[in-house]
């Protein structure tokens, strides 16, 4: 995909100052990079205490993002409501429950939260207990998402996750008794040493967990992380693309057989309890994304924020955007990435959007078994089960 990056993003942003969000899917992003600790593969936008430098810190963030939010809502006109927020991180509740709530009320306060409003925050099981998840439901989280990862102590060692077995668990019984509306628990499959009974247990205690999403995605190894490092040592074998499509597959069957549909090829979610924030992604949405490096899209720009929390702080302190870098998207643009992330669902992309070469391309995949024939015939491009581990070249070939 080409884009033209902007070299001024304060001034391509000025240029938009205005926009209008109303009758848009509008959501908010919030960025919260504090970790406890560093987890071997993750290579996402976080720090720990010891890698924060001055003008920063976690009881500051509170600060730093409602004056975000102020800027964004005097950056933005009309009726600006709000349909979803999700606290991503990072590990958003090392955070005080009060400061979380009052980040919330900001929003509600400046943008409006729509009725029903979808509110999820991200959670490691050992960052919460039952006090904090009932202070989040009570001051207006919806939803919750576990960092699960495994069932199995010797996985969740090797992938450096601090819990133990269980807690998730417990943590689920918790998040509904509290009054959260919606609970995920996050799978990593394809770990090295990891057995196909290992995967089966980690699904097993999952799904007997009872929340009513699960996500599943294969483990990558980053560039730069201490994992890579010891796959590069020979510490550990390399993921193995072949066992990571097993992985899938069983999980595909199991988590349908237990009342699970998959709606995005990470995602699997009983009956209304699909993430509508990020569906909003993936359905060409618009969102504003608060905190160090978070990014927003609105307008057809696309920016995103500087990337070290005191850099944030800084830019903020002196009343203006943090805004690192910006792309504006052409048509052409908008058009390949419409296609690339609308093909993840289940619901599938409308032929119809589709230019006659990219749809003689889909007719071919079609025929290859990797999209749905009799759906392609009734007007809609949607991923089989092979397809959706071929996703990548299956999209490729289209806009290709």
């Amino acid at each position: 995909m080409k884009t033209a990056t902007i070299a001024e993003p304060a001034a391509t942003l000025a240029a938009m100052d205005g926009a209008s969000v109303s009758g848009e899917q509008f959501g908010i992003y919030v960025h919260v990079p504090y970790c406890a600790a560093r987890c071997g593969y993750c290579d996402f936008n976080t720090y720990t205490a010891a890698e924060l430098g001055g003008h920063a810190s976690r009881l500051t963030f509170v600060h730093d993002a409602i004056a975000e939010l102020r800027m964004a809502r005097r950056f933005l006109s009309g009726d600006a409501v709000v349909q979803t927020v999700f606290f991503g991180g990072g590990t958003p509740t090392l955070l005080p429950a009060a400061h979380l709530i009052e980040i919330l009320r900001v929003i509600d306060g400046e943008f409006g939260l729509a009725a029903g409003a979808e509110v999820t925050v991200e959670a490691n099981p050992e960052s919460v207990d039952a006090e904090m998840l009932a202070r989040l439901a009570a001051g207006g989280f919806t939803r919750i998402s576990f960092g699960m990862q495994s069932a199995v102590p010797r996985i969740l060692a090797l992938l450096d996750r601090r819990h133990t077995p269980g807690t998730p668990e417990l943590r689920v019984a918790q998040a509904f008794a509290a009054g959260f509306q919606h609970v995920n628990l996050d799978l990593i499959y394809g770990t090295p040493t990891e057995s196909d009974a290992d995967w089966r247990r980690s699904l097993e205690a999952a799904v007997a967990a009872g929340p009513d999403h699960i996500s599943a995605y294969a483990l990558t190894v980053e560039p730069g992380t201490a994992l890579a490092r010891r796959i590069a040592r020979g510490d550990l074998p390399a993921p193995d693309d072949d066992v990571a499509a097993d992985r899938y597959r069983y999980a595909d069957e199991f988590l349908s057989a237990m009342g699970y549909s998959w709606y995005e090829i990470s995602n699997w979610a009983r009956p209304g309890a699909e993430c509508r924030h990020n569906l909003g992604y993936w359905r060409d949405g618009v969102w504003w994304g608060v905190g160090p490096g978070a990014h927003s899209f609105i307008a057809g720009r696309r920016w995103w924020n500087v990337k070290h929390p005191a850099a944030y702080a800084e830019r903020l302190a002196a009343g203006v955007l943090p805004v690192a870098g910006v792309e504006v998207l052409s048509d052409a643009d908008r058009h390949v990435e419409d296609v690339m992330l609308r093909l993840r669902l289940a619901e599938g992309l409308p032929a119809a959007a589709l230019r006659e070469g990219e749809y003689a391309a889909a007719v071919r995949a079609a025929a290859d078994g990797l999209l749905d024939a009799d759906r392609l015939a009734a007007g809609r491009c949607v991923l089989t089960l092979r397809g959706r581990l071929l996703a990548d070249t299956v999209i490729r070939d289209i806009l290709h």
